[in-house]
């Protein structure tokens, strides 16, 4: 039961781990290697500021775990020329990104929204964490009630196991 309960434990201990962990991991994210091309940046500062934020919010659909301004594949850039091409028309961040979401689906960006289609998303790792945290409290109650009466049905020692208890215990 003790190994059950460590295992249980440690568990809990590495979700709450990882629940932890990954605002550190955008922390910690390498901000000086860019796929930026001097040739795709912008000459209005302002605007490649933008182009550069909101570059960093959308995913590159070929390495799928990085954004378009760190990617060095050939869609990233086409995404990249792509989204200062909003820009420079005159387009808001909100309708340059809507212009890539339409064209190339919500998995272009890298936070997804919060909609009816992407709850699960948002709130699955609560619901997993509440079971698992459901699970764990009716495991230890369980247990706790399951103990006095393990205690009960143990059975005295003898005058015989007793003796050779002191026996063992007299001699370490």
């Amino acid at each position: 039961m003790r190994y059950r309960m460590r295992c249980l434990i440690v568990s809990l201990a590495l979700a709450l781990i990882m629940l932890a962990a990954m605002p550190v991991q955008e922390i910690l994210r390498p901000t000086t290697a860019r796929a930026v091309e001097p040739d795709e940046m912008l000459k209005d500062p302002k605007l490649e500021a933008r182009a550069r934020r909101l570059s960093q919010e959308l995913r590159c659909l070929v390495c799928q775990n990085e954004n378009i301004d760190e990617s060095n594949a050939p869609l990233a850039r086409d995404l990249r020329i792509l989204l200062r091409e909003r820009l420079k028309a005159g387009d808001t961040d909100e309708q340059a990104v809507q212009f890539l979401v339409d064209r190339y689906g919500e998995y272009v960006l890298l936070r997804p929204r919060f909609a009816t289609h992407t709850l699960i998303l948002w709130i699955g790792p609560f619901l997993v964490l509440g079971i698992g945290l459901v699970a764990a409290a009716v495991y230890l109650r369980r247990r706790v009630r399951a103990a006095p009466e393990a205690t009960q049905a143990e059975a005295p020692l003898s005058d015989e196991e007793r003796k050779r208890l002191r026996e063992l215990l007299d001699h370490s």
